[in-house]
């Protein structure tokens, strides 16, 4: 059993959140039809008979949607039932046209597991309660029609995973850092494109308070968050709703509510239903799901290194602290990015600032990814190469990665010679600036062997100034500290 979470008050009052996340997954065609899964078609010309559920179609389960749970499932140490069944969810509503939905209850597809992150330098586990197959609705459009609605049926019957978890968080900071895993992990496996502008990845948030110890308190369920910022400003203002309303004499009422961002508020949408305002039974149409071990067995062999067992190996592998190694893992193409310098320079440890810092800083600049990085591992690797052997400092090299960042360029050593970048390593060129400096900035120089160690490093300063940048700092730290004693 994992461990329960830590108590954190906010005004006296402890803080409970579950999660239920809706991963879009990666298939084709719908979970229960052929009918394509593109995002951002022309209105209603996504959706077939099947998803409407017309007078006689039959839905018929897509194999691929099944292997995506499996994955997750595995990712997540979770049980993959053998034996699991699908239920109509009834409820009606203008972009469910049918009626139901077609879910999984009473027996889920994937069962337990939990999600473990960091928090600062915390470790955190979140326990999962289930994760079950189910279609997606279809959407309700507001905007473009005068007095009424429109409904576009184009998502109606894609294939969706329900993660849902226990109420073990404590804090937004945590809920947020859970979902951020969860997302690393479904789209590190494939399973989702966890496109969250999109509606791949949108996040369910159930918030209450308590005084602690007490029994929980009645939650207010946040819908469709689809941004990790939203997600946190979403949460804190709920429960600094919740904790006014409950000083204020008030009782919490059970609800769905939905966040605006533009006054940073939630509002209630509309009072929660329980299970049995669905009226949830088995769909006739649809038969059990069997799920032979062989095929575990099957998509467990294609399953690719999973991001916690990839980060505990670079920390063994390369001698990186754990927080690099959690950093580098964010995405499958950051890795596979810094494990072709690392091996390429021999030099890991830089490596891994070098990418944490100016590649990631220059990425976020211009709002890009690692997959879209101008410059290729192998270049950066010869430019770490030579920060280690000592032809440029490691200013010049930035000064280098400008110049390789704007031309895509591949050739370091040109760059370095072209832009005069090397390192001064001739010992006395290097004395002779030194001499300058010190005859002239005699107080300077008194001040330092008087005690003050300030006077020496501004002393560095004027060296290296003199050498236009190009003494190497170690080198004239030391010749420097030779001759004033």
């Amino acid at each position: 059993m994992s461990k329960q979470p830590a108590s954190l008050l906010v005004q006296g009052y402890e803080v409970v959140i579950g999660f239920e996340t809706h991963a879009q997954l990666a298939t084709q065609s719908k979970i229960f039809s052929r009918a394509p899964t593109a995002f951002g078609a022309e209105p209603n010309t996504q959706a077939c008979a099947v998803d409407l559920a017309l007078p006689g179609t039959l839905p018929v389960m897509n194999r691929e949607a099944v292997a995506h749970a499996i994955r997750l499932g595995l990712a997540l140490g979770s049980h993959i039932a053998e034996q699991s069944v699908f239920a109509r969810k009834n409820y009606f509503y203008p972009d469910l046209p049918k009626g139901y939905q077609i879910s999984q209850f009473e027996i889920p597809v994937v069962q337990g597991g939990e999600v473990s992150f960091f928090l600062g330098d915390e470790k955190k586990t979140v326990r999962l309660v289930r994760a079950h197959l189910e279609e997606d609705a279809g959407k309700s459009l507001h905007e473009a029609f005068h007095g009424q609605s429109g409904i576009d049926l184009n998502r109606a019957g894609t294939p969706l995973l329900e993660i849902v978890t226990e109420p073990d968080m404590r804090s937004s900071a945590e809920a947020v850092a859970y979902a951020k895993e969860l997302h690393k992990i479904v789209t590190w496996i494939g399973v989702c494109d966890g496109n969250m502008q999109e509606g791949s990845f949108r996040c369910d948030a159930n918030v209450s308070v308590r005084k602690p110890g007490a029994q929980l308190g009645t939650r207010r369920e946040i819908k469709n968050l689809n941004s990790f910022k939203f997600m946190q400003q979403a949460i804190d203002y709920e429960i600094r709703w919740q904790i006014e309303q409950i000083e204020d004499g008030h009782a919490i009422q059970q609800a769905t509510v939905l966040f605006d961002p533009d006054t940073g508020e939630t509002r209630a949408m509309r009072t929660k239903e329980d299970a049995a305002d669905y009226r949830y039974f088995p769909d006739p149409d649809l038969p059990p799901l069997v799920i032979a071990r062989s095929w575990v067995d099957e998509v467990k062999a294609g399953m690719p290194e999973l991001p916690r067992q990839m980060a505990e190996r670079l920390v063994a592998e390369y001698g990186l602290p754990e927080y690099d190694a959690m950093t580098l893992t964010q995405s499958p193409a950051m890795a596979a990015y810094f494990e072709t310098a690392a091996k390429a320079s021999g030099q890991a440890k830089m490596a891994s600032n070098w990418i944490m810092g100016e590649v990631s800083r220059r990425l976020n600049n211009e709002e890009q990814d690692i997959a879209q990085v101008p410059v290729s591992a192998d270049t950066l690797a010869a430019l770490l190469k030579r920060i280690a052997d000592g032809t440029v400092s490691n200013n010049a090299a930035k000064q280098a990665m400008e110049a390789l960042w704007a031309s895509k360029g591949t050739d370091v050593d040109a760059i370095i010679e072209a832009k005069g970048l090397k390192q001064m390593n001739d010992s006395g060129a290097l004395e002779n600036i030194i001499d300058e400096v010190i005859a002239a900035n005699v107080p300077m120089v008194e001040q330092f062997r008087a005690g003050k160690d300030k006077a020496f490093n501004a002393l560095v300063g004027l060296v290296m100034k003199a050498s236009k940048g190009k003494a190497n700092p170690q080198q004239a730290n030391d010749l420097l500290r030779q001759k004033l004693q």
